[in-house]
């Protein structure tokens, strides 16, 4: 992996954000040439600097819809990670022009950014909510994942690859349910759950940095890398950590109580990884699941995996054990 980042210019758009900073962080002991950090939120621009004190970076405010500012980021950039997107289920379904704008037209934008400078690897970070989606957010990150991905057959002769990540929920990112019900348990509750048989693939931070990464060193242009993570039910998760940090907020946990307030707008009961038209030719590895190239998709042999690509299936749930024990791991 440090022969594929060593030395290279490489830009993380949304860089100031949960994902970003952290690939920026371990892109940084890789020994590139310089990380270029392209986010709109100045104040956390500065506070990535402030942790980092600049030291082989470039902090760049600036916006994806703005064709002209990205032409200038990524003059010379060998590698991008795009991780810039409008990610709350909600907040997309109320805005939903302003989704397609960052999610659609921001991903358009970049892509035709990296044509020109022909950059030479380009890999989009998308969601789980990407699949079958039945939300503006969703819809928007299926377009830009089918954008990336046929940016491969639009390209050219240009040398650019394009590929895409595909992930569920990152414990403890910004805006993610960890701090919510931490903010809930500190308060005495009660924990709000919008559903009782709600499930979600999870995982932390830090494995979806390290998927990322190697998914970038795997690609060789059009694949879809989906990374296997986790199912829990988001009720688990509310006992798991109610059990954990009650006393520590000054509660015992019995007065903690949950409290179930419906699904919100646009919201789905479960999450899926793959459709079944994609179940059929994805290829299994250790970490994750391939979804080949255009050039690949005749030749790919994959088998159909119905208990592994949906996330409400009974008996594959993690126990409130096991999301205690990942919650320790997320918290060191």
């Amino acid at each position: 992996m440090k022969n594929l980042y060593e030395g290279k210019t490489i830009l993380v758009t949304g860089g100031a954000g949960s994902i970003g900073s952290a690939l920026v962080r371990k892109l940084l002991e890789f020994n590139p040439r310089t990380v270029r950090i392209l986010d709109t939120n100045e104040t956390g621009l500065f506070n990535l600097e402030q942790a980092l004190h600049g030291k082989k970076t470039r902090f760049l405010v600036g916006d994806i819809k703005d064709k002209g500012r990205l032409v200038r980021a990524v003059e010379d950039v060998d590698i991008i990670f795009h991780a810039a997107a409008l990610k709350h289920v909600p907040l997309c379904e109320s805005n939903p022009f302003e989704a397609v704008q960052t999610n659609v037209l921001g991903t358009k934008n970049l892509i035709e950014a990296a044509l020109e400078e022909e950059v030479k690897k380009f890999v989009t970070i998308s969601t789980d909510k990407a699949v079958n989606p039945i939300n503006v957010l969703g819809a928007s990150k299926l377009l830009a994942e089918r954008l990336t991905v046929s940016a491969n057959l639009y390209k050219g002769k240009r040398d650019t690859t394009f590929s895409c990540v595909r992930f569920g929920n990152v414990l403890n990112s910004q805006g993610s349910v960890l701090p919510i019900f931490m903010e809930q348990i500190k308060k005495g509750g009660p924990v709000t759950i919008t559903d009782n048989g709600m499930t979600r693939f999870i995982m932390s931070i830090d494995k979806a940095t390290e998927l990322v990464l190697k998914a970038a060193q795997m690609s060789e242009g059009g694949e879809i890398f989906i990374l296997k993570m986790p199912v829990l039910r988001i009720k688990d998760l509310a006992k798991a950590m109610i059990e954990e940090m009650a006393l520590s907020c000054g509660y015992a946990p019995e007065e903690i109580k949950m409290k179930f307030i419906g699904r919100r707008s646009g919201e789905k009961m479960y999450e899926e990884l793959m459709n079944e038209d994609e179940a059929g030719i994805a290829c299994e590895t250790k970490d994750m699941f391939i979804l080949p190239s255009f050039e690949c998709n005749k030749k790919a042999k994959g088998s159909r995996m119905p208990k592994i690509y949906k996330s409400q299936h009974s008996g594959s749930f993690m126990t409130v054990k096991e999301i205690k024990k990942l919650l320790k791991e997320v918290f060191i």
